[in-house]
């Protein structure tokens, strides 16, 4: 069946072969620079084949370009998907009606025609995708009337604000899940490193490239940061070992790759940075000569060789391309993109910067990580079935999840136990120094707390957090997350000698 479709420019650009209806095609990139289409960007094709000149400016020129990556994916999707419904009833995206949108809310989150219902959260997501674009229409002229309606509401501060009037009101606060420290661990070496629930190696185990999803694990789990930021990262981010001096070891985000949008410090673990450290010794290592022997790299048909660092602490990175034409750009504002195209000169030839390559010794896609934890959970599943009661399991964004929990515990637990604050004292540390949540909020790179405590950790606040941390029974962080397990299924443990 004929559909809308998504499409992006090539981060790489693609040589077209001489072909009469291909004519000044070689010349692409420069055509589509002209009309603001840079690298990366979205455009979209209808069921004919056609792309809306109309549609192209706002994913070029308008807010929607502002967003992070992961945002543009997703919205792009949706707005085929409305763009798709609105076809069947023989209408282009710009002849949508209120009745429309109302018809099509009910189809994607009732109708028994739809096999695939969405939730009031995934729906307002959805909204808010066309609330975007529909606004920069009738903004621009385009169309005369929004079909998204609004209504007055008033927000949890009691000020009045405007809401699309399709917006679902039976959504969760949270969907989260973390995982305990010792239920990573175990969901880790079963599951990535193909040990046995006994923690021996497993002789029947197949798996390749143990040390780098374990260490790519760790270093999530370890900083809190996404899935993106994390794979995203470069041989040059990661801080250099200093012994066992250090438990953390600090890094920069750069603005570009992080969702916010800002730079941002994040901390490394001792344990996370060896695991990262020595799979670049190994694993990485052997990718890359695998890669130089085959001629991978000499066969690619873009790449920015760094020939030096300038600037403060090497921020800015100077290359040169495959046509000979030199650039530069600030550390901080490579995208995710771009980051795959970067190289260095190594002792046998170019190598690449990005940190995490898969088996060709290519950059590794950032979606790739997905389907790696969705394995690493199904054998968790199938080996810990009967000896455990709920075999972990874990996605990138949960370990996310889980460094949030953990720090939230460890700092109040500082706070309450090791510092052995007084209520008045705690007042004050809490002016000098700011809260736990807050320091949470800033390790996440969340614009607000209030973001932190609804979404991510809101049902631990649900549990009274503050009657279980002063409990003289409790001796440590970790009991602490045993005793949040016991009272919350979203938080998940497993026993002792599990």
């Amino acid at each position: 069946m004929k559909q809308w479709q998504v499409h992006w420019v090539p981060m790489v650009p693609k040589a077209v072969p001489g072909h009469l209806t291909l004519e000044g095609w070689d010349r692409l990139e420069e055509r589509e620079a002209a009309i603001g289409f840079d690298r990366g960007d979205p455009f979209l094709t209808d069921p004919d084949f056609r792309v809306d000149a109309r549609l192209s400016r706002f994913y070029a020129r308008s807010s929607f370009a502002r967003l992070a990556p992961e945002s543009k994916r997703n919205y792009t999707t949706d707005h085929c998907l409305f763009f798709n419904f609105l076809w069947q009833r023989g209408k282009a995206w710009f002849e949508a009606t209120r009745d429309d949108l109302l018809d099509y809310e009910d189809w994607r989150r009732r109708s028994p025609q739809n096999p695939v219902q969405v939730s009031g959260g995934r729906w307002n997501r959805e909204l808010a995708a066309l609330q975007l674009l529909y606004r920069w229409a009738v903004n621009e002229g385009h169309l005369g009337r929004n079909p998204i309606t609004m209504r007055e509401a008033t927000n949890r501060q009691g000020e009045k604000i405007s809401v699309p009037t399709a917006r679902a009101k039976d959504v969760r606060s949270s969907n989260v899940k973390w995982l305990t420290p010792r239920a990573f661990r175990l969901w880790r070496d079963v599951g990535l490193r193909g040990y046995t629930p006994e923690g021996r190696a497993d002789p029947s185990w197949r798996g390749r490239h143990d040390d780098r999803n374990a260490a790519y694990a760790d270093l999530l789990f370890s900083t809190g940061l996404r899935r993106s930021e994390g794979g995203s990262l470069l041989t040059i981010e990661i801080p250099a070992l200093a012994g066992d001096t250090h438990r953390f070891y600090d890094a920069r985000l750069a603005a570009a790759v992080a969702k916010s949008r800002r730079p941002r410090t994040f901390y490394l673990s001792l344990a996370a940075l060896r695991a990262t450290e020595a799979y670049a010794a190994t694993t990485r290592r052997a990718a890359v000569r695998r890669a130089q022997g085959a001629g991978v790299y000499e066969r690619l048909e873009e790449m920015w060789l760094v020939t030096h660092r300038t600037g403060r602490q090497g921020a800015t990175l100077h290359w040169h391309d495959r046509r000979g034409r030199a650039g530069r750009r600030d550390l901080n504002a490579l995208s995710v993109g771009e980051r795959r195209l970067l190289f260095v000169e190594g002792p046998a030839g170019p190598e690449p910067l990005s940190l995490w390559l898969a088996e060709n010794g290519l950059p590794m896609g950032c979606h790739s990580w997905e389907a790696v934890f969705r394995a690493a959970s199904l054998r968790c599943g199938t080996q810990l079935g009967g000896r455990v009661a709920e075999p972990p399991f874990c996605t990138p964004h949960m370990c996310r999840h889980s460094m949030a929990l953990h720090m939230l515990v460890a700092l109040h637990h500082a706070m309450d136990r090791k510092f052995d604050l007084s209520p008045e004292e705690r007042r004050d540390y809490q002016l000098l120094y700011g809260d736990p949540w807050r320091m949470v909020k800033d390790l996440l790179g969340h614009s607000s707390v209030e973001v932190t405590r609804n979404i991510y950790l809101a049902p631990v606040a649900d549990l009274q957090l503050r009657s279980l941390l002063v409990d003289d029974d409790l001796p440590d962080v970790s009991e602490i997350l045993s005793r949040l397990s016991q009272a919350s299924e979203r938080v998940l443990d497993v026993e002792v000698g599990a």
